[in-house]
C-alpha cells in the first residue's frame, strides 16, 4: 500500500521584503520539492514561490485555491492528491497558515485522513506583536475582528476588557487594514484611560512600529494606520 503524501505548512512575508530575511533557508528547500499548492491567492502566491524560488518553472504548478468562494466540496477534495502519495503546499496569504488564515479547515482535514501535517517555521504577526508588546504573553486570547456595527463594537470591547481584567488576559485582534484608524479611534474611546493598548503594523517591514502605552497616553500620539497591516492588543491591569 502506498504511502500518503505529507502536507506541509508555508509560511510567506508579512509584506514586502526579501524572503530570505524572515525565512529559514528549510521553507526554500521544502518549496522547491513540491508541484502541487494550496493557496489563497494564485497571482500572489506564484509571485512568492518565484521570488523564493526562480528556478522552478511556472507551467509546471498546480495550484488549488481556497478563499471564501471554495465550497466544502472543492477544499474536500484538496487532499485527494495526498493520498495518491504526493505531498502539498498550504500557502498562506501572509504569514503563518492557519493563524488568522483560512487554512486551518484543510489541516483538520489532513489529520482526519492520516496525512502527516509539517509545520515550518516563518513570521506570525499575532505571535510577534505579543512578544512584544510587553503585555501577558503567559495568557492571551486572539479574538480576530471585532464587530462592524459601531454600538455593538462598543459593547464588545467593553466585554473583552472586562474579561481582560478578570483572567488577567491579554487581548489580540485585527481589523481590515482600510478601517484601522476606525478601531484605533473606538478603542481609544471605549478603553478605560488606565487600560494598556499595544499598536504593531507593519512587523519585519522597513516601516515597522510597535508601541505599547496606556489609553490615556496614547491619545496624544499621532500615527496613521490606514491600509498598514496591524495588530491590537489590549490588557486591563
Amino acid at each position: 500500500m502506498k504511502n500518503n503524501g505529507t502536507l506541509y505548512l508555508i509560511p510567506t512575508t508579512l509584506g514586502d521584503i526579501q524572503p530570505d530575511l524572515v525565512l529559514p533557508v528549510t521553507v526554500k528547500s521544502i518549496i522547491e520539492k513540491l508541484d502541487h499548492f494550496i493557496v489563497e491567492n494564485n497571482k500572489t502566491a506564484r509571485r512568492f514561490i518565484k521570488n523564493i524560488c526562480p528556478e522552478k518553472v511556472q507551467s509546471e504548478l498546480i495550484l488549488y485555491t481556497l478563499d471564501k468562494r471554495t465550497t466544502e466540496q472543492e477544499s474536500n477534495s484538496f487532499l485527494d492528491i495526498c493520498e495518491q502519495g504526493t505531498s502539498i503546499g498550504l500557502i498562506s496569504e501572509a504569514g503563518v497558515p492557519g493563524i488568522a488564515d483560512p487554512g486551518a479547515n484543510v489541516v483538520l482535514l489532513a489529520h482526519r485522513k492520516g496525512i502527516k501535517v509539517v509545520p515550518l517555521v516563518g513570521p506570525s504577526s499575532v505571535i510577534l506583536a505579543m512578544m512584544s508588546s510587553g503585555l501577558n504573553g503567559q495568557n492571551f486570547a486572539f479574538n480576530g475582528y471585532l464587530p462592524v456595527d459601531k454600538s455593538e463594537k462598543k459593547f464588545a470591547i467593553k466585554d473583552f476588557e472586562r474579561l481582560s481584567k478578570a483572567k488577567n488576559q491579554s487581548q489580540i485582534f485585527i481589523e481590515t487594514p482600510y478601517r484601522n484608524n476606525g478601531l484605533f479611534d473606538d478603542l481609544k474611546q471605549s478603553l478605560h484611560p488606565e487600560t494598556y493598548l499595544c499598536i504593531a503594523a507593519d512587523i519585519t517591514l522597513g516601516t515597522e512600529f510597535i508601541k505599547t502605552l496606556k489609553v490615556k497616553d496614547w491619545k496624544s500620539v499621532p500615527i496613521d494606520l490606514h491600509k498598514r497591516p496591524a495588530i491590537f492588543i489590549f490588557h486591563q491591569m
